[in-house]
């Protein structure tokens, strides 16, 4: 047994010998540390550093570049002109306004590197005795920064890029970075750009800001007291913020105080007297101004910064100039008819949501808007039962103020498009941007109502139907699968008789279109809309969808209009024509491109044509008689179900503008068959806006839509007299005497307004206008009143 033992001993010494093991290796290696070389000592020594600085050379490229740094430094942000030559915007980085350093005052600068850094003037970004002697206090305990003011600004330049992390690589990539600062920067240079971009809390950076929110004064007006109390916020912005925690402000203050005189920038008798003032905070939010277009420069903001990143620029510091589609003057005419609307509306609303009868605590309505609310949750939370947080809620006034208001507050989105290139003219998000940010163009989807329709009246168009075709107007039953039944109604009975096709879109018959798209189908209907400009929405192929019953964006519908208004041919909405660099030299420019043909022009103008019955004769008539717009417009208003939501747009030869009106909530409506329709709703704001425009002659009040086959001399010549003709009379003249048709899906549009103006198209009363239009044999827009009794109205308009 001794002998097997012997040899399987020599048998383990030998495959040690041959194969160490990573044990033996491991046993070697601490052998070796315990029992150091003088060789070991000095390969270990020159290991550390060469093995750091390799670190360091690998972390280089993964900071901020000197191009970078300069752009940074020196911040010039882009800006956003009008197509007329007037600012819209401005793209800064935060809110802040940068001043010269002269323009600072003194004692900002004296407390600042008495502070923060007195060896600011000495050292080249990094301080090395600072720097140990704060690793030396950290480690017994006394945790400080010893980050030099250099630091300090690579950290608040390139927050993302270094990060706030406290790890080694972190301090490097910060070291890196403030070496290059220093490099490329003089030190008056690297302290304004220090003190005009530093954090001041409330959305103020830089020492302009934090002057006006804290002191109401500007940068170059601050005294020591108020110099040191924004220098003493920078240890810890919220621990030492002077509004909520006035006691650790005024301590720290007087901190930076102590340290004025010991770098001799104060003295003794000085701070005795300075250090028993109090603070004297005069708070203030400053806001950044919206603009004339803020939800417009929103969202060109997002699509600048996609274009800066793929071709190498930065929105803030290389001084662009943007030039926009946007006319300041139409944007100026959306902005004053949105405000004079909604005014209006929300009255109306006060009103109507004001009575008990509307917001009471017993409605389901206002208990299911408690139940979604934070302060619900909150309640529940805290281990209230529902019925307790009910209660409390509904006894809480301020609360129930606030939600009322919340809910019931109208909004309103507005665009117009050019159609003929695409370009956005005017772009209207909500009412007021500072209070409702949330874009009603293009990031709302609401039902259409019977804007839609024109889709569906555009298809039977394309597949060979003629408007004088004619359908029953009788009730209609469509089954939707299962044991569903779809039953589309209008406002009064159906009348049973025969009803052409244009007739059925001008007073807008839901009963008729929904047999239209029930002969040409809906996933064609849906085809269409989406070639037309429809394209991010998604749309329910199915009977129902004739009446709008698909969600969509105002900025699909205005820009599918705008097809129309285009002869068939979608553009796609454009909001920047030119980008230029600072010295002025284009960078790039931006035309439309071909237009995509959803229509034949043939089938687009008989569309148009139709919608032009709309305006003079159906539910878009007050655009005539309110608002006395002589010039060839055609359009389509559109009421969803309840009422909750009213569209309108209008097409004219060189602008197509549509506007929806509601509430976020679909739940709340303005509780009003009669203003919450479309054509009361929706129609004055497009209204008021195309009659300004047309009065300041914005757009051309004698341009007209061309028939396809009117394209050569002769149309020209026809022109020529209409232009000498169609002046806009100074008053209206008295319309002929016509019988009113039956109840539309509209209610007359105002008890005490006139009867419709004729179209021009129509009979004017004019001898010479006439005979020129019987030379002519003018047939493009000659529609006649239906001799049938007019369609009725519907609560999905």
């Amino acid at each position: 047994m001794a002998s097997i033992r012997s040899l399987l001993g020599e048998l383990k010494q030998s495959a040690i010998r041959i194969a160490p093991c990573p044990s033996a290796r491991l046993a070697g290696t601490l052998d070796s540390l315990r029992h150091p070389t003088r060789r070991g000592v000095i390969r270990t020594l020159v290991a550390v550093p060469a093995l750091f600085l390799l670190y360091v050379l690998i972390l280089i490229p993964f900071t901020p570049s000197i191009s970078s740094i300069r752009k940074a430094s020196s911040e010039q942000p882009a800006q956003i002109l009008s197509a007329d030559g007037r600012k819209l915007a401005e793209f800064k980085q935060s809110n802040r306004e940068w001043v010269a350093l002269p323009e600072i005052s003194p004692q900002v600068i004296d407390a600042l590197i008495a502070t923060e850094d007195h060896r600011f003037y000495a050292h080249f970004g990094l301080d090395w005795r600072r720097t140990a002697a704060a690793a030396l206090n950290s480690l017994r305990g006394d945790r400080q920064g010893g980050s030099t003011l250099t630091q300090q600004l690579a950290r608040n330049l390139y927050p993302e890029a270094i990060g706030r992390a406290p790890t080694l690589t972190r301090k490097i990539k910060e070291a890196i970075t403030a070496l290059k600062i220093e490099a490329i920067h003089s030190k008056d240079e690297i302290l304004e750009t220090y003190l005009n971009t530093v954090p001041f809390l409330y959305n103020a950076y830089g020492i302009e800001m934090a002057a006006r929110t804290y002191f109401d004064t500007s940068a170059d007006q601050l005294d020591v007291l108020q110099s040191a109390t924004l220098v003493g916020m920078l240890k810890g912005n919220s621990y030492y913020n002077p509004v909520l925690n006035p006691e650790r402000a005024l301590q720290r203050r007087n901190t930076v105080l102590k340290q004025m005189v010991k770098r001799e920038k104060l003295t003794a008798k000085q701070f005795d007297s300075l250090s028993k003032k109090p603070l004297r905070i005069d708070f203030e939010r400053q806001t950044e101004p919206p603009g004339p277009a803020p939800h417009f420069a929103r969202q060109l903001r997002k699509w600048l910064i996609a274009w800066a990143d793929r071709n190498d620029y930065s929105i803030y510091g290389d001084g662009l100039v943007v030039r926009t589609t946007i006319d300041s003057r139409l944007q100026a005419a959306a902005n004053q008819a949105v405000t004079r609307q909604g005014n209006s509306l929300q009255n109306l609303a006060n009103a109507a949501w004001g009575k008990r009868s509307a917001w009471s605590n017993d409605s389901s309505l206002v208990q299911a808007f408690i139940r979604e609310s934070p302060e619900y949750a909150a309640a529940i939370a805290k281990g209230r039962t529902s019925a307790q947080a009910m209660q409390e809620l509904q006894a809480d006034k301020d609360f129930m103020r606030a939600l009322r208001q919340q809910k019931t507050q109208i909004q309103i989105g507005f665009l117009a498009i050019d159609p003929r290139n695409g370009h956005v003219k005017a772009w209207v998000g909500s009412r007021d941007f500072e209070q409702e940010a949330f874009d009603h163009v293009q990031q709302a989807r609401r039902q259409p109502g019977s804007t839609f329709k024109p889709f569906v009246y555009g298809e039977a168009y394309r597949q060979g139907a003629s408007p004088n075709d004619r359908l029953i107007d009788q009730a209609v039953e469509i089954d939707v699968g299962g044991t569903e039944v779809w039953r589309p109604t209008d406002g009064a009975p159906p009348s049973g008789e025969a009803m052409s096709l244009g007739d059925g879109l001008a007073y807008s018959k839901n009963t008729i279109t929904a047999q239209l798209i029930q002969q040409v189908g809906p996933a064609k209907v849906a085809s269409l809309a989406r070639q037309m400009g429809v394209r991010q929405s998604k749309l329910e192929a199915v009977p129902s969808l004739a009446l709008g019953t698909s969600p969509v964006t105002l900025k699909e519908m205005v820009a599918a209009y705008g097809t129309i208004a285009n002869g068939g041919g979608y553009l796609e909405p454009l909001l920047v024509s030119r980008i230029e660099d600072r010295d002025g030299r284009v960078i790039e420019e931006f035309s439309p491109q071909d237009p995509d043909i959803a229509l034949e022009r043939d089938v687009a103008y008989t569309l148009l044509d139709n919608l032009r019955g709309a305006i003079n004769r159906g539910t878009g008539r007050d655009i005539r008689s309110r608002y006395g717009i002589r010039a060839d417009v055609a359009g389509k208003t559109g009421t969803t179900q309840d009422n909750a939501d009213g569209w309108f747009i209008l097409m004219h030869r060189q602008l197509v503008a549509g506007a929806w009106v509601g509430f976020n909530d679909g739940r709340v409506t303005l509780r009003s068959d009669y203003w919450g329709q479309g054509a009361h709703s929706a129609l004055p704001v497009v209204g008021e806006f195309f009659r300004n425009a047309l009065r300041a002659r914005l757009i051309d009040p004698h341009a007209r839509f061309v028939a396809p086959e009117d394209t050569g001399l002769w149309a020209r010549i026809k022109g020529w007299f209409r232009s000498l003709l169609s002046q806009e009379p100074v008053a209206e003249p008295k319309p002929q005497r016509i019988v009113k048709p039956a109840r539309k899906q509209e209610p007359p549009q105002e008890p005490a307004a006139p009867a419709p103006v004729v179209s021009p198209t129509e009979p004017s009363g004019d001898p010479l206008q006439e005979k020129i239009d019987q030379i002519m044999k003018e047939s493009d827009e000659g529609e006649r009143l239906p001799t049938d009794p007019s369609p009725a109205a519907t609560a999905v308009e």
